[in-house]
């Protein structure tokens, strides 16, 4: 990785976004000649982009602007994207947008801000946005964040093109805000320099009430985000096959050349993983979240992974399978396996238009706290089980949460609205029904110590009844181990 042009300047620094370059007294920088200075100024071609199409979600991206000013007539909303977040020194993390302004806009820039100005009818809506950079004051080579370090952006007037809203200068609206009258709501959390712009104009009540809306109005998916969801699926499926093709080399190495070979298929096919990929091989899987992924894998254990691609226009998949390293589940493996695989048809089945939300938890559990009975591990009867809650030792989290541009979408929906909620087509949620037996558990068996099974596919509720998503990768222990044998030849 290059360094900067001029490191032994510390009056040039790339966090001086107001001024980035700061001129000297006698017109020079430091290392820098009157002649280079000058020379840098000209003899570039003209590199403007003409006729550029809209993006594909451009008409869905204004209809959620248009609900948006609808729910908050006579307010000034603001939505930022977020700004680049330091790694270490002088390096920083890869950006990724805010969920609300992707969803509003469909652009993915860092320190971009979505603007909703009230009018007598309902909102202008602006996009403020770094332009070019300036190549007279020596931005774009100066500057650790101009053009020749950090690549070509869109101009405003191409902005405008591409996302279908007037575009300003983003380095003129903190000004702009802090002048401005009349109610207003910012989205927190993604950019300081904005919500320091409107400190005396903003309530946390008035707030979380956006950022609500905004969450809620992702529980439903339009036609363009359910094409996206498939796409992340799709191409989580081949990444899925990837993995099961290089196992023996997984036995060599670690759990780190499962995560590295999905990794290579989110970023060739998407943008890049949705979350961290939990490549839990033996014992790791018992851990929910095991993204350390430095482990041993080992033939005769059982491999839990749960992986998911980010489509580019940052839609996820969320699935997983746990498969048996060796490719042959063993008598007690394949027990508890087909035991979290009937709960999972029983979850996915309770998925349709008009059920509660709960109820496809409700149905997953059952299966699992009829299954820890028959086998002696918990005293029943399963109704004592479950009003007892005492399956969760083994079962830990819920069955499944809402999917999209999130993960765990829709987060900060009202209770009522989400958990307490009546499902509806258009949406989409995990079912994902697990059962993990510690290694340290003293209370089952020795033989089930140390062994996690994870089954969890993505479904789209439809007008009559479910879709699922990830129906591509198969489920059955029988059908697995045939999927398996075939892909390793």
């Amino acid at each position: 990785m290059s360094e900067e042009l001029i490191p032994e300047n510390p009056e040039i620094s790339q966090t001086e976004s107001d001024e980035p370059i700061k001129q000297r007294k006698n017109g020079l920088y430091p290392g820098v000649s009157d002649e280079l200075a000058e020379s840098m100024k000209s003899g570039w071609a003209d590199t403007e982009l003409h006729g550029l199409e809209p993006i594909a979600q451009a008409s869905e991206t204004a209809a959620r602007r248009a609900a948006l000013s609808a729910r908050f007539p006579g307010e000034r909303i603001v939505v930022p994207a977020g700004n680049l977040k330091t790694r270490s020194n002088d390096t920083e993390y890869a950006f990724r947008a805010s969920t609300e302004y992707a969803y509003l806009t469909g652009n993915q820039t860092e320190d971009g801000v979505l603007v909703l100005e009230p009018t007598a009818t309902g909102h202008n809506a602006t996009i403020y946005l770094l332009p070019r950079s300036d190549r007279e004051n020596g931005e774009f080579w100066l500057d650790g964040q101009g053009e020749l370090w950090v690549g070509r952006r869109h101009s405003l007037t191409e902005a405008e093109q591409v996302y279908g809203i007037p575009a300003s200068d983003v380095r003129e609206l903190a000004g702009k805000l802090a002048e401005a009258t009349g109610p207003v709501r910012v989205v927190r959390g993604h950019d300081a320099g904005i919500e320091a712009a409107l400190a005396d104009k903003v309530t946390r009540e008035h707030d979380e009430e956006l950022r609500v809306f905004l969450s809620e109005a992702r529980l439903v998916k339009d036609a363009f985000e359910v094409g996206e969801l498939q796409k992340a699926v799709d191409s989580t499926v081949r990444g899925f096959e990837d993995v099961v093709k290089v196992l023996d080399k997984a036995e060599a190495t670690s759990e780190r050349y499962i995560e590295g070979t999905f990794f290579l298929r989110a970023r060739v096919e998407g943008n890049d993983i949705g979350y961290g990929s939990i490549c839990a091989s033996g014992p790791h899987a018992c851990t929910l979240h095991w993204v350390r992924n430095d482990g041993p894998v080992r033939s005769g254990d059982l491999l839990l992974l749960d992986a998911g691609v980010e489509t580019h226009s940052l839609y996820t998949a969320d699935i997983t399978r746990t498969l048996p390293v060796n490719g042959r589940y063993t008598e007690l493996q394949k027990k508890i396996y087909d035991a979290v695989y009937e709960a999972q048809e029983a979850g996915i089945a309770a998925v349709k238009p008009g059920a509660k939300y709960r109820d496809f938890h409700d149905a997953a559990q059952r299966v699992l706290a009829e299954k820890l009975v028959e086998w002696g591990l918990v005293e029943g009867p399963v109704e004592r089980v479950l009003e007892l809650g005492l399956q969760r030792r083994w079962t830990l989290h819920g069955t499944g949460h809402m999917l999209g541009l999130d993960v765990h979408d829709c987060a900060v929906a009202r209770t009522e609205t989400y958990v307490d909620g009546t499902l509806e087509p258009g949406m989409c949620l995990t079912v994902e029904p697990g059962l993990y037996f510690q290694a340290d558990d003293l209370t089952v068996p020795e033989e089930y110590r140390g062994i996690g099974v994870r089954i969890e596919d993505d479904i789209l509720v439809t007008e009559d009844g479910n879709r699922n998503l990830s129906a591509g990768l198969p489920r059955r222990s029988d059908e697995v181990e045939a999927w398996m044998a075939q892909l390793k030849g």
